[in-house]
């Protein structure tokens, strides 16, 4: 479950916009897991940057 603390990342209109063009509904909780993944994502992208000497996180990082 998503940290409370933490600024969600995605827009929630176009979150359940690709759920519905599915022709799927979702939960009220689906938009904070979907921006709890999205800061995993950038948090693993940043240590990979970091561990290659760089202060530019690029593409290839994600």
């Amino acid at each position: 479950m998503a940290n409370n603390n933490k600024e969600t990342l995605v827009v929630g209109s176009k979150v359940r916009d690709v759920i519905r063009q599915a022709g799927m509904r979702s939960d009220g909780e689906l938009v904070s897991a979907v921006s709890e993944k999205v800061h995993q994502l950038l948090q693993q992208a940043i240590v990979r940057c970091k561990s290659n000497n760089r202060s530019t996180v690029r593409p290839h990082d994600v």
